[in-house]
C-alpha cells in the first residue's frame, strides 16, 4: 500500500555529514535543526528536498530507519543539460553545514514480508533497496541482490553491500556486463518478492520476464516517468471540490494541478510527474484515468485515489475530497 498523507509538514534539517560514495555519487546526513527526533519511516520511503530555487527533488532514504536522529540520502550527479539541476546544486553548493527544507517520508515502494526476496539494482536505484536488504537480513529471510553499474567505480555504497558475500552479486558493465536477468529472476515462484529500481531499460526488461509471473510478485519504482499515453483523445471534465464547493472545467490539454492553480487553489505539488505521491488527493465521486507510477494496479482499480498532476478522468464529472 501506499502512504495516503501528501499533507505532511515540512522539516528543516542541516547537512550533518557529506560523504563520497562512488564516482558522481554523493551521500547527505540530514539532522534536524531543533534537534527533535525526525519522523519514522520505512524501507522504500523518499523525501522531497526543497531547494532554494524553489525546485523540488525527490530522493530515497537509505539510512537506518531505526535512527530517528538522522537520515541519510544518495544524490547522483545528472549530468549538465541531462537532469533537472537538483543534483548540480547539491553537489556544487551543499556541504556541510548547509541548511535545508525537506518533507516528510512518504512511501510508494513499500516493503512487504515474504519468505524469499530478490532485488534488482541499477545504479542510483540501489538507494531504496540497501534498507529493505538490511531488513531482510535482520529476519532471517532468504535473499539475492544483483546489482548492476556502468562501471566499478560509479557504484554507490559497494564497500557497505560486502559484507553480505555471496548473496550480493555486481554487474559492472565495464568487466562482466549487464545484469543477467534470466538468470536473476530464475522461474516463477510464489514465495517471492522481487524488488527493482534503476533505469528505465531494466525496469523495462524486467516486466518483460514478469508475465507469468503471480500477481503482486513484482514492486517496482521509477525515477524518471513511462512514456505518457497518447493525449489526443483527452476531453475537458468537471473537477469538483467538495470541502470548497468550488468547480472548474479542466481542459483537454491541461492537468488537473494546473487547473486549480490557475484559478488560485493552493495544492501541494512536488514532480509534477506522478511518481512522488506528494499531489495524491481522495475521491469521493467519478472513476480516476490513472497516469501515475506510484499506486498499484489493485489501487488504481479502486478508484479512492488521483494523482491529479498526471491523471484524469475517464467521465464529465470528478469530485475530490479538497
Amino acid at each position: 500500500m501506499t502512504t495516503h498523507d501528501p499533507n505532511d509538514g515540512d522539516i528543516d534539517v542541516v547537512v550533518e555529514k557529506v560523504d563520497t560514495v562512488a564516482s558522481g555519487v554523493k551521500a547527505l546526513v540530514l539532522r534536524p535543526v531543533t534537534g527533535t527526533c525526525l519522523p519514522a519511516w520505512t524501507p522504500g520511503a523518499h523525501i522531497d528536498v526543497l531547494l532554494p530555487s524553489g525546485a523540488v527533488r525527490q530522493y530515497s532514504l537509505c539510512g537506518d530507519p531505526s535512527d530517528s536522529d538522522v537520515w541519510r540520502i544518495g544524490v547522483l550527479r545528472e549530468p549538465v543539460g541531462k537532469g533537472r539541476g537538483g543534483s548540480e546544486y547539491i553537489h556544487t553548493s551543499v556541504e556541510a553545514g548547509t541548511k535545508l527544507r525537506v518533507g516528510a517520508p512518504r512511501n510508494n515502494f513499500a516493503f512487504v514480508e515474504s519468505d524469499r526476496y530478490v532485488f534488482v539494482a541499477g545504479g542510483i536505484g540501489i538507494t531504496p533497496i540497501l534498507p529493505m536488504i538490511a531488513l531482510s537480513h535482520a529476519r532471517g529471510a532468504d535473499w539475492h541482490l544483483a546489482y548492476g553499474g556502468r562501471t566499478v567505480d560509479s557504484m554507490a555504497f559497494r564497500d557497505e553491500l560486502t559484507c553480505y558475500g555471496d548473496r550480493v552479486e555486481f554487474f559492472s558493465e565495464d568487466t562482466v556486463g549487464p545484469i543477467d536477468l534470466d538468470r536473476v529472476l530464475g522461474e516463477p515462484r510464489g514465495d517471492t518478492a522481487v524488488y527493482c529500481c534503476g533505469p528505465s531499460g531494466l525496469l523495462d526488461a524486467v516486466e518483460r520476464r514478469f508475465e507469468s509471473w503471480p500477481a503482486g510478485a513484482l514492486h517496482t519504482e521509477r525515477f524518471v516517468p513511462a512514456a505518457p499515453p497518447a493525449a489526443s483523445g483527452d476531453t475537458a471534465f468537471e473537477v469538483v471540490l467538495a470541502k470548497q464547493n468550488r468547480s472548474f472545467t479542466v481542459p483537454a490539454d491541461r492537468s488537473i494541478l494546473h487547473t486549480l492553480e490557475s484559478n488560485g487553489v493552493d495544492v501541494l505539488s512536488s514532480c509534477q510527474q506522478g511518481m512522488c505521491g506528494r499531489c495524491e488527493q481522495t475521491v469521493l465521486e467519478g472513476v480516476p484515468d490513472h497516469r501515475d507510477e506510484i499506486l498499484t494496479p489493485e489501487e488504481q482499480a479502486a478508484g479512492e485515489y488521483i494523482l491529479i498532476c498526471v491523471s484524469r478522468c475517464r467521465g464529465e464529472r470528478l469530485v475530490l475530497d479538497l
